[in-house]
């Protein structure tokens, strides 16, 4: 058995990233240990569990039963802090995503970038969804001056799909799909060592990978690095990370 550490903000991370990833791990048999701040026990984003906009562009009603489940976990309800994520102590780190404004306090935390650098040093599996690989682009590791993905290949959040949302609901919800004012590839991409080592993947808007078919779904493996675009990757990527868990023991 695995222990993967999941570190979230207080509120606003996505639903599909973080509850598809642990009902995966954990009918595999993995302990998966939750992280904010300070200890509070954390909260999706209410908008995905409702409906973004007249009940559509939510979660799917498979994680959110995942979601239910999960914050019934002792885990869940007594998360670790970020200080407490030591690499000696897990097996691999997961980063999720979520673009409401909640997701600031994880994206830009300090504390978590000096937890990141020190995954990224360790050798272990680590992998990052959507907004989750800011806090990768912007995890600094002193001994190089360079972001932690400096000279990994990756994805993220297209800049399409974070532009088609915000132009979709920006009369209603205003900046709501804009976590900053920078979109999240903009910034990844400025984080590598090459433009090459970006990689879009298929175009996609609506079609999602659900737990027995993979076909729209899309993630980059560069090592024991994984990452993907958005909460349709979710599935595959939470497998991808587990077989690099199951490469490694």
């Amino acid at each position: 058995m695995a222990r993967i550490f999941v570190p979230l903000p207080d509120h606003d991370f996505d639903v599909t990233e973080v509850a598809v990833p642990w009902k995966l791990w954990t009918e595999a048999g993995h302990d998966v240990v939750f992280a904010t701040e300070n200890g509070a026990t954390p909260a999706a984003d209410p908008r995905l569990l409702t409906g973004v906009l007249f009940g559509q562009l939510g979660a799917e009603p498979e994680p959110k039963r995942f979601y239910q489940e999960m914050i019934a976990s002792a885990s869940f309800a007594s998360p670790l802090t970020y200080r407490d994520l030591d690499p000696t102590n897990a097996d691999a780190l997961h980063l999720a995503g979520g673009h409401a404004k909640g997701m600031r306090q994880y994206i830009a935390s300090p504390i978590l970038h000096e937890r990141v650098v020190a995954f990224a040093r360790s050798g272990k599996p680590f992998g990052a969804i959507c907004h989750g690989t800011l806090v990768l682009a912007r995890a600094i590791d002193p001994a190089t001056g360079k972001s932690v993905l400096h000279g990994l290949r990756t994805t993220c959040l297209p800049k399409y799909m974070e532009r088609t949302a915000w132009l979709l609901t920006g009369w209603k919800l205003g900046d709501y799909y804009r976590t900053y004012p920078t979109y999240v590839e903009d910034e990844v991409r400025a984080a590598l060592a090459k433009p090459e080592h970006f990689e879009l993947g298929p175009r996609v808007l609506t079609s999602r990978g659900t737990r027995d078919d993979d076909r729209s779904a899309f993630v980059v493996e560069d090592g024991r690095y994984v990452s993907a675009r958005w909460p349709g990757d979710s599935y595959l990527y939470a497998k991808r990370l587990a077989a690099r868990l199951d490469a490694r023991r």
